[in-house]
């Protein structure tokens, strides 16, 4: 990832952008301030000049990278904690992480509407967003119910009050708590108007935090996007009909960004799709069969049942919008690294950089890597597979070992096709026909 030296030109976009927070998006850029339209989401990165939540201080690349890759390892413990009627508090980093999410939308809840940037999270079922008098909310930037005609509290014998994580029954409100990437929080199942572009759904369901604990909490919310029945795709079937489509910008551009595209008008005709599968385990992710990798032409060779989905322990392989550099379990990933050395050059001197073990001080050659899914292969050119320090003078991998779960069952561990190895693509889910379709396109 290339990040450019700090400028007068970016400080004083930078102090422009927080004096904007309240407004949501920076006008600093036309397209900080472009509307989004019919059923399209503007999708923008946490580092985007457009974002209120780009680091105040600006950071070295090798602290961008440690940070980022430290992220990674809470977000994967996450992911591991997701089973089914299971609640499970993902072992904290010894290091204390200011965590946001990657990347983020723009939505407007209430009458009058207040826009929120809330993440986008398609292994997140239940919205969810700070409210007025929150405790611990890190956000200045909060939604006020008390301000919304259209605002109610959800009661306990609602159907959604039984599908909330951990719910409780309060004065006639249903109530919830759960955990997220080492943070907690205990939010008011409460329902309201919310516009996603130009589109008004009534009646949304959400969360309305109340007390909030830790630094790994979205500020402005979160929007679930995964397969459970609070995420958006279960309360808006008849207008989305369960199909949604983004495109993630690239961190290389200052100015970039990509596309949540809702509902199945617009999509891709060209494009080429692997079958989804369920795992009853982590029902609210999206799992795939990948049956191998190749680097440049040539196949790994990878112990069979690797990336297999197993319904009984939970494992298999996820495309997740979250985590940002790809993981995979420790013996696959071995085999994939070892084959791109050999075919970079078995002579030239190997370093590490946090938890990256494949980096070099030399300019590379690097191949291409392919991973081969049941219907569809992704090639994956170098951008999406390199990260590169500001002066070009460190080159590393941008993949690494899956780490042991939380649960302590390593036949558990997640494969997970991070967000940066699909930047630039078009990815389709199309939950009613059970397939997820993978096309290049530059988002940015």
């Amino acid at each position: 990832m290339r990040l450019s030296s700090p400028s007068l030109f970016l400080q004083i976009c930078l102090i422009l952008l927080f004096l904007s927070v309240a407004l949501g998006l920076s006008q600093s850029h036309p397209k900080c301030a472009a509307p989004d339209r019919g059923s399209t989401l503007q999708v923008i990165h946490v580092y985007s000049p457009c974002s209120p939540f780009r680091p105040k201080q600006p950071m070295s690349w090798e602290e961008s990278v440690l940070q980022m890759q430290n992220k990674d390892n809470a977000r994967l413990q996450f992911l591991s904690s997701l089973f089914a009627r299971k609640s499970v508090v993902p072992i904290a980093s010894g290091r204390q992480i200011i965590q946001s999410p990657t990347y983020i939308v723009r939505a407007n809840i209430g009458t009058p509407a207040q826009t929120m940037l809330m993440a986008m999270d398609t292994s997140s079922d239940a919205a969810w967003i700070p409210c007025s008098g929150c405790l611990g909310c890190s956000s200045s930037t909060v939604f006020n119910s008390a301000a919304s005609t259209t605002f109610k509290p959800v009661g306990c014998q609602a159907p959604l009050c039984k599908q909330v994580p951990n719910p409780t029954c309060g004065d006639g409100v249903c109530a919830f708590n759960l955990t997220y990437g080492g943070s907690s929080l205990a939010a008011n199942l409460s329902q309201d108007t919310i516009t996603l572009a130009t589109d008004a759904v009534p009646d949304y369901h959400f969360g309305c935090i109340q007390k909030a604990t830790g630094s790994s909490l979205p500020a402005q919310g979160l929007l679930g996007l995964g397969r459970g029945p609070t995420s958006l795709l279960s309360q808006t079937q008849s207008l989305y009909q369960s199909t949604f489509s983004y495109c993630l910008p690239s961190f290389k551009s200052l100015n970039f960004s990509g596309s949540l595209r809702l509902g199945p008008v617009g999509q891709p005709k060209r494009i080429k799709y692997t079958p989804l599968l369920k795992n009853p385990r982590r029902p609210s992710l999206y799992f795939v069969n990948l049956i191998g990798v190749r680097v440049g032409r040539r196949v790994v060779d990878i112990p069979t049942g690797l990336f297999n989905t197993n319904p009984s322990t939970g494992a298999g392989t996820i495309f997740d919008s979250g985590t940002v550099f790809t993981r995979l379990v420790e013996p696959a990933y071995i085999a994939v690294r070892d084959a791109f050395r050999r075919r970079v050059g078995r002579n030239l001197t190997v370093t590490s950089l946090g938890g990256f073990d494949t980096c070099y001080t030399v300019p590379i050659a690097a191949p291409t890597i392919t991973f081969m899914f049941t219907g569809m292969n992704v090639t994956l050119p170098q951008d999406n597979l390199l990260i590169h320090s500001t002066a070009g003078s460190t080159t590393c991998l941008a993949m690494a070992a899956a780490p042991a779960p939380a649960t302590g069952n390593v036949n558990s561990v997640l494969n997970v096709i991070a967000n940066m190895q699909q930047q630039n693509h078009r990815l389709l889910y199309d939950v009613p026909n059970s397939r997820l379709g993978v096309a290049r396109e530059l988002c940015t």
